[in-house]
């Protein structure tokens, strides 16, 4: 009897926070609706419409994941989190949303190479979110990313 292959799937994304309360705060701020409430502050979830944000102290995600949590690193960490747009206008209007919200500008939105616009903020925690309009990628009614072939 062979096992059946499994179905791949990518459900959340784990953030590790500094500060849950201010965290939480932020990510109501850019309007994801906040799930399962009675966790209080021991780990939030958000719905993005297709996947889940959850937010987990940095030192408890590090120590679930059997990882060190020190010396907790300042610099690129090789993962970016999307938010892709309609419009090189909503580009320009999340990227000011967020900032008015308490996001770090990155990067100011810019024509790219590839035909796209984009630009970056920073969480509290300084995860980078690239906020972009990319050929090829529409965001649907459903809130969710479509892909062409």
């Amino acid at each position: 009897m062979s096992a059946s292959k499994p179905v791949p799937r990518f459900t959340v994304i784990t953030l590790g926070v500094s500060d849950m309360r201010a965290s939480i705060a932020f990510y109501e701020a850019l309007g994801f609706a906040r799930k399962m409430r009675a966790t209080g502050e021991a780990v939030a979830f958000f719905d993005t419409g297709g996947t889940v944000i959850a937010l987990f102290p940095w030192d408890q995600l590090a120590r679930d994941a059997t990882l060190p949590d020190q010396p907790r690193p300042k610099t690129f960490r090789g993962t970016t989190l999307a938010w892709n747009c309609s419009s090189v206008e909503e580009v320009d209007t999340v990227l000011d949303f967020a900032v008015s919200c308490g996001a770090s500008l990155l990067k100011p939105a810019h024509k790219t190479d590839y035909g796209g616009y984009s630009g970056y903020f920073g969480d509290p925690d300084n995860h980078p979110w690239e906020v972009v309009v990319a050929p090829g990628i529409e965001v649907g009614e459903d809130r969710r990313v479509h892909l062409r072939d």
